[in-house]
C-alpha cells in the first residue's frame, strides 16, 4: 500500500510545477483537418501591384497535437506554427517556405555536430576535450593546471553522488554517460565542469523550463532602489544546482577523473547535477521554497521577483526585493548583507562574487522624489 501511495503522489506532482500550474508538453503532430474558413483553390490567388500572387494565410486549418501524457487536442495552425515550425514543416513539405525551414534545421544540426568534434583553442591555449588529453597537456607543459581543475570539480560534486558499496545500481535506475567540459577564463584560470549525459534519458512528462527575471523587472528594481534610497547587492550562488535533490533515477560509472582508487565504481546521482533534464527546475523549486521560509513572496507579474515588507532605521516602511536569474542574485534592501548572511547560515549556500552595485545619490533626473508615489502591482 505504501508503494502504491508513493507512486500516486509522484504522478500527481509530476503534472504541476512548484506553483501548482499545469502544463502540456508537446510530443508530435498526429493529424490535421480543414474547416469552413479555409481558402478554396479558386480563391487562392490575388493581384498585387498588377502581379498575380498566391495568398499566404493560415486560416482554415487545424492540427491535432499529441502531448507527452498521451492526450490529444486540436489547435489552429496559426497557434502552433511559430512554436513548432519544424514539426509543421515536416507535415507539409511541398511548400517552398517549409523546405527552407527544414534546410535551416539540417544546417544547424551539422554545425553543432562539427563543433562538438573539433578541439579548439582559447587565448592561444589548447582546450582539451577529454580527461586523457588534459593530463597529456599537463605532462607536456610541465604544470598541473588542468589536473588541479579536475580535482577541484570532482571535490565540489561529491555531494551529488552516492557511491554504491556493492557496485550495483538500485532497481529501476538507468545508466547514463558523463563528461568533463574544460574552459579557460579571462584570467587564464583553467576550469573543469562535470556534466551528466541527460540527453540519454527519456523526455520527462513534466515541465523542465526554469524561468529567469526579466530585464524590465531589473530596471524597475533600480528605480525602486533610488526612490527608497537603499543599496543593491549582487551575488552568485556557487554550484547552485547541487543544493537541490533530483527526482531522476540515473547512475554513472566513474572514470579517470575520480582517480585510480575510485575509478570504475557505480555511483547514483542524488543531486541536480549539471546536464540532467530536471536540474534547472529542481534548483528553482528548491531555492523558491527557501525564500518563502525567509518571508519572501513571489510576484504574480514576474515569478522571479521576490519581495517582503521591511522597515528602515528611521521607521519608514518599504519593500525589499530579491531578483533571481538562475544562480545570480540582485538584492535591493537597506540591509542586503543580512539577507545574504541568512542564505549562508540557514541554507548553507556558498555565495561568491559579492559586489555592491553602484547607486547614484542626489541624481539630477528631472523630478523630485516627494512628487511621486510608486505603486508596484504584485
Amino acid at each position: 500500500m505504501d508503494v502504491s501511495y508513493k507512486t500516486l503522489v509522484e504522478h500527481l506532482y509530476s503534472q504541476v510545477d512548484s506553483e501548482g500550474n499545469q502544463y502540456h508538453i508537446f510530443n508530435e503532430i498526429v493529424g490535421h483537418r480543414r474547416n469552413k474558413n479555409a481558402v478554396d483553390k479558386a480563391d487562392q490567388f490575388t493581384v498585387v501591384s498588377g502581379k498575380r500572387c498566391k495568398k499566404k494565410t493560415l486560416t482554415g486549418w487545424d492540427l491535432e497535437v499529441e502531448w507527452k501524457d498521451g492526450s490529444t487536442s486540436w489547435l489552429t495552425l496559426k497557434d502552433i506554427k511559430n512554436s513548432n515550425a519544424v514539426d509543421v514543416a515536416n507535415l507539409c513539405r511541398s511548400e517552398q517556405e517549409t523546405k527552407d525551414v527544414l534546410r535551416h534545421k539540417e544546417r544547424l544540426i551539422k554545425m553543432a555536430q562539427s563543433y562538438r568534434l573539433r578541439t579548439g583553442y582559447k587565448f592561444g591555449l589548447c582546450v582539451p576535450s577529454s580527461v586523457k588529453e588534459a593530463l597529456e597537456i599537463d605532462k607536456e607543459r610541465g604544470d598541473s593546471f588542468r589536473q588541479d581543475a579536475i580535482a577541484k570539480e570532482t571535490g565540489n560534486v561529491l555531494i551529488a553522488f552516492d557511491i554504491r558499496s556493492d557496485d550495483k545500481p538500485p532497481p529501476g535506475y538507468q545508466f547514463i554517460p558523463h563528461n568533463i567540459i574544460f574552459e579557460i577564463k579571462m584570467d587564464f584560470t583553467r576550469k573543469a565542469r562535470l556534466v551528466a549525459g541527460g540527453h540519454k534519458t527519456a523526455p520527462p512528462t513534466e515541465l523542465t523550463y526554469s524561468s529567469v527575471v526579466s530585464r524590465e523587472s531589473v530596471r524597475i528594481g533600480f528605480v525602486l532602489a533610488q526612490l527608497n534610497e537603499v543599496d543593491i547587492m549582487a551575488a552568485e550562488v556557487g554550484n547552485a544546482y547541487l543544493n537541490a535533490k533530483t527526482k531522476e533515477k540515473v547512475y554513472i560509472i566513474t572514470g579517470p577523473e575520480f582517480g585510480a582508487v575510485d575509478q570504475g565504481k557505480v555511483v547514483v546521482i542524488v543531486r541536480a547535477l549539471y546536464g540532467l533534464k530536471l536540474s534547472g527546475v529542481m534548483w528553482r523549486s528548491h531555492f523558491a521554497a527557501n525564500l518563502r521560509n525567509l518571508g519572501f513572496n513571489s510576484s504574480l507579474e514576474d515569478p522571479n521577483v521576490w519581495f517582503r515588507p521591511a522597515t528602515k532605521e528611521d521607521g519608514s516602511e518599504y519593500y525589499e526585493y530579491l531578483l533571481v536569474y538562475v544562480d545570480d542574485l540582485l538584492i535591493i534592501s537597506h540591509q542586503a548583507n543580512t539577507i545574504l548572511q541568512a542564505l549562508e547560515d540557514h541554507f548553507r549556500y556558498r555565495l561568491k562574487d559579492l559586489e555592491k552595485v553602484f547607486r547614484r545619490h542626489n541624481c539630477k533626473s528631472g523630478y523630485r522624489r516627494e512628487d511621486y508615489v510608486v505603486h508596484v502591482c504584485t
